[in-house]
Order: structure tokens, then C-alpha cells, then sequence
């Protein structure tokens, strides 16, 4: 779970979930960093744990993205196999060691404004998981998502305790396909 990503260009895209327009521009963006980096293994790091309503939009969407069986794309975290604060360090290894030159994208629940919940966003540099809780977790991914699922500020973890399940599960929904559309579209000919 992020409160605050870190990224290396100022430009991030931020839609509603339900705003197709916006969810369509995020997907455009998404196309053309995959197409840039389609040499590469692709890796989706799906962050987060299915233990808190709030922090479970990672291995929602990671589940919705493996069955799809998206051919070449190798996601993890998922609700049967999680990646949080205590295996995220072990993840990290295994994809060092096992793919050559991965490009990563990571996924992750966040906090936000109010008048941001519900919103997805994609910037380029890594995700700082664990920030809006004071974790400190390694950095991962030369891209990230996030889907902002409350409001932060103010006891984070009781905010993700008592975060509505239904907008999770149809944020991790609109996430999983816009990822999916993207990499089909780039990876698929």
C-alpha cells in the first residue's frame, strides 16, 4: 500500500475508474510504454494483501490478470499467492534472478484526497509500497499503478480495514483491463 509514489517523470495519468475517457488515456499511455519495452519479460507485481479490504485492490487485480493467461506476461500476486510487506523483498529476488532484463509494473492500493478515491493512476519510476503506513519497503517497478481506494491522513490502517470491498473489487476490474487491453494490443499481432 502506497500513500505517496515516487517517480522519476512529473507526468502521472489519474482517472476515475468509471471514466472511460480517462481509463482510455491511461491505456494509450500504458500501450506505448509497453510497446517501448516489448524486448523485455514484462512483469505485473500485483502488491498488497487479502487480509485488509483496502490494501487487497494488488492481489485482486493480479487474479483477474492470471486467468487471462496472457501469453508472456508474468504477474504476480494474486489472492491465493500474495505479495506484501513480508515476501516483497524475497518477490524481488526471484525476479532478479530468474528474467533478464525484466520490465516491472507495479501495482498497488493507495490513500488519497477525497475527492480522489476511486481513481487510478500510471506514472513512470517505482512504486514506494508501504509509505503511507510507514513501512519501509524496497522501491520496485519502472512503472507503477495505483488505485486510490480511501481517504488517508489520518489512521491508515483502520482506513484500509473499513474500506468498501465492492469499490476494490470493480476498481481491480477496471485495472485489470486496461492493463490486459494494453498488452494485448502491444503484444499481440
Amino acid at each position: 500500500m502506497s500513500f505517496l509514489s515516487v517517480f522519476t517523470d512529473t507526468q502521472k495519468y489519474k482517472a476515475h475508474f468509471e471514466d472511460k475517457q480517462g481509463t482510455q488515456k491511461i491505456e494509450n499511455r500504458l500501450m506505448e510504454m509497453f510497446a517501448a519495452q516489448r524486448h523485455r519479460p514484462t512483469i505485473v507485481l500485483c502488491i498488497g494483501t487479502d487480509r485488509s479490504t483496502g490494501d487487497s485492490l494488488g492481489p485482486l487485480t493480479g487474479t483477474y490478470l492470471s486467468k487471462l493467461d496472457l501469453p508472456k506476461l508474468h504477474v504476480m500476486g494474486t489472492l491465493e499467492h500474495p505479495v506484501h510487506a513480508t515476501n516483497l523483498a524475497d518477490n524481488i529476488q526471484f525476479i532478479k534472478s530468474s528474467y533478464t532484463n525484466p520490465f516491472i509494473l507495479a501495482v498497488d492500493a493507495c490513500l488519497g484526497k477525497m475527492d480522489s478515491v476511486g481513481k487510478i493512476t500510471l506514472a513512470n519510476g517505482p512504486l514506494k509500497p508501504g509509505a503511507g503506513v510507514n513501512k519501509d519497503l524496497p522501491p520496485v517497478g519502472e512503472i507503477h499503478m495505483t488505485g486510490i481506494v480511501n481517504v488517508g491522513g489520518f489512521m491508515e490502517y483502520m482506513v484500509l480495514q473499513n474500506t468498501r470491498l465492492g469499490l476494490v473489487w470493480k476498481m481491480a476490474e477496471s485495472l485489470s483491463g486496461v492493463l490486459s487491453r494494453a498488452y494485448l494490443r502491444t503484444h499481440i499481432s
